[in-house]
């Protein structure tokens, strides 16, 4: 019933409810073919194997992919993983930057106990697939809580989905320090001057260190698992509107045993919810 109540949403609307131009929707090429539907199959593919094995890079996907009988070369793959955002996790002797204009901070959580809420939060966007398309979903968390303070959905990987995401999670409240990685979206001057201008402390990790961020990369595994790999998003307005009932679940329902088996706003908010 969901599905087909959203089928009937108009495309201008969906770009509405999203604060996205309709002409951003159809920045992918519009190609019904073969070769088109194949390279959709492979990215749910690897995003699927990525969130097992997020050390794996080109070579060892294609691998991966060839030993379940799918003939794909790297090249191909490689041009998947940059689509996706995605990169193969592992220490670099020489970090990737996602802009070279933008200042890097230092990263500040060495040897830092998290021990209350509003301590930490952190960022990041992951990759959502839908059954004709894809999306890309950002997300705001207390590493204490590990609540959920805001999510935005996006059609691109532009900045300003992340940006408002971030104004909203400071509706909520304030950190002491936010974590990010070395994205352009989070190194640009518009993201990091609200963090700044109100007072909070900015760290960045190193690219591809997968630990310096793993609350968030603990939720992005609950989300697709939970959620997205469950169901067969048909539309931008269905996958919001599941993903939001998901989002409210798990911070309100969703018993987490790092936790104490208590619920994330039950920690963040210090009361039974």
């Amino acid at each position: 019933m969901v599905g087909r109540h959203y089928r009937q949403i108009l495309i201008s609307r969906q770009c509405e409810l999203l604060s996205l131009s309709r002409s951003s929707f159809y920045y992918r090429p519009q190609r019904d073919d073969l070769a088109f539907a194949f390279d959709f199959y492979l990215m749910k593919r690897i995003d699927q194997v990525f969130l097992h094995c997020p050390f794996y890079g080109s070579r060892r996907l294609v691998a991966s992919l060839n030993s379940e009988g799918l003939e794909v070369n790297r090249k191909r793959i490689q041009r998947l993983m940059r689509q996706m955002g995605i990169q193969a996790i592992y220490p670099r002797k020489k970090l990737s930057i996602g802009n070279r204009e933008h200042r890097i901070f230092p990263y500040l959580l060495r040897d830092v106990r998290i021990e209350r809420v509003n301590h930490v939060w952190s960022t990041d966007i992951t990759y959502i697939p839908m059954r004709r398309g894809f999306l890309y979903l950002v997300a705001v968390i207390d590493w204490f809580s590990r609540y959920v303070l805001s999510w935005e959905l996006s059609l691109t990987l532009e900045k300003h989905f992340c940006i408002n995401a971030l104004k909203k999670s400071l509706d909520i409240g304030r950190p002491e320090i936010f974590n990010t990685d070395q994205g352009s979206q989070f190194t640009s001057d518009d993201f990091t001057g609200i963090l700044t201008s109100n007072g909070i402390k900015v760290s960045m990790d190193g690219r591809g260190r997968f630990f310096d961020n793993i609350f968030v990369e603990r939720l992005w595994r609950s989300v697709k698992q939970e959620e997205v790999y469950l169901k067969d998003y048909e539309s931008v307005n269905e996958a919001e509107y599941e993903l939001g009932r998901y989002f409210e679940f798990y911070n309100h329902e969703r018993h987490h045993q790092s936790l104490g088996y208590k619920r994330p706003a039950e920690v963040y908010f210090k009361r039974e919810v």
